[in-house]
């Protein structure tokens, strides 16, 4: 266990809780400081599900229980007044529950006594520095904007026989598929390659939301810095029990996605460490998805053919093209 890891992620997750709860409690505090009668019923309703409480456990004659049975009645009477108020305002009570990030475990990390999904993550993300995952809230499939891809075909321009548009859906049905196959045996790896500003790494951040909603861990992670952290594991003498834990998550989490394929600076032994990722994660079915600016035919003049051939035997290739979005963007914004 990554014992720092872990407290600072137990830490994290209670501060998060606190402050569901916290503004759960501000908020039902506002809405009763506006319409009082709610908190009146409310009380009522506390002293009367109190009293058929006691009746309940001391009901030893007839009386006593008839007197709990009117008391039952009243309180039926007092919840249907009080969901009446509450609907007349536009709410329910599910509006005063805590919204905790993770409905399974009520961001408490563990469900039944063992460590929910969400957790996990968050302890992934904590070792690996993942920052570039906070942004899975607002760059997923839901978020997805097709607008910035032009409807034309151009194959002088574009280099194929369909527009953008049309390109770019394709790819999306693609990914989304396979966010939702990364147990499948049958399912290829992926392999975005296109210049920047196309939406590959958008996509792939997609592609994370989904498999994190599911439950599946991830690693989202640049060539140059996975590619480091490799190698310098591998050269460290001393190597502590965390370390050890994460080369090993490299190669059994369920979704492994390296960003920016070509930007690193590559040696022998960073070849080494790529072809060991690719191949062993291959043999144990474990997912990968690989974003580049480079062409496949710069890949195979870049890396060695060991390499190349398990780009075209194992991933399918999606190639994207437009215009950059984020220069789109600023043209938009002026």
């Amino acid at each position: 266990m990554q014992s720092s890891v872990f407290r600072k992620v137990e830490r994290d997750f209670n501060v998060k809780r606190q402050h569901a709860q916290s503004d759960a409690r501000n908020f039902k505090k506002n809405v009763y400081d506006e319409n009082p009668a709610l908190e009146e019923i409310e009380t009522k309703i506390n002293m009367v599900a109190l009293k058929s409480a006691k009746s309940r456990i001391f009901s030893d004659d007839l009386s006593r229980q008839v007197e709990q049975e009117k008391l039952e009645v009243k309180l039926e009477k007092l919840n249907r007044e009080y969901n009446e108020k509450l609907k007349q305002i536009g709410l329910t009570r599910e509006d005063f529950e805590p919204k905790y990030d993770c409905p399974k475990c009520n961001d408490t990390g563990f469900v039944d006594n063992k460590m929910c999904s969400c957790f996990n993550q968050e302890m992934i993300n904590e070792s690996f520095k993942q920052s570039n995952l906070s942004k899975i809230k607002e760059e997923n499939f839901e978020t997805f904007d097709f607008g910035y891809y032009s409807s034309t075909n151009n194959k002088d321009k574009y280099g194929i026989d369909k527009s953008p548009l049309e390109n770019i859906d394709g790819i999306r049905k693609i990914a989304f598929k396979f966010s939702h196959s990364l147990d499948d045996p049958a399912q290829k790896n992926l392999l975005f390659t296109g210049s920047t500003g196309l939406g590959k790494t958008f996509l792939a951040n997609c592609i994370a939301a989904e498999a994190i909603k599911q439950g599946k861990a991830v690693i989202y992670q640049t060539a140059p810095i996975l590619l480091d952290k490799m190698v310098d594991y591998k050269f460290k003498f001393n190597k502590t029990e965390s370390e050890r834990e994460e080369y090993d998550k490299i190669f059994d989490v369920d979704l492994l996605i390296i960003d920016d394929l070509g930007t690193e600076s590559m040696n022998s032994a960073k070849f080494s460490e790529l072809f060991n990722i690719l191949n062993t994660r291959l043999l144990k079915n474990k997912k990968i998805l690989i974003s580049t600016n480079l062409t496949p035919q710069e890949i195979k003049r870049e890396y060695e053919e060991r390499i190349f051939s398990r780009f075209v035997g194992d991933f399918l290739i999606c190639r994207f093209v437009g215009e950059d979005i984020r220069l789109l963007k600023k043209k938009l914004s002026k």
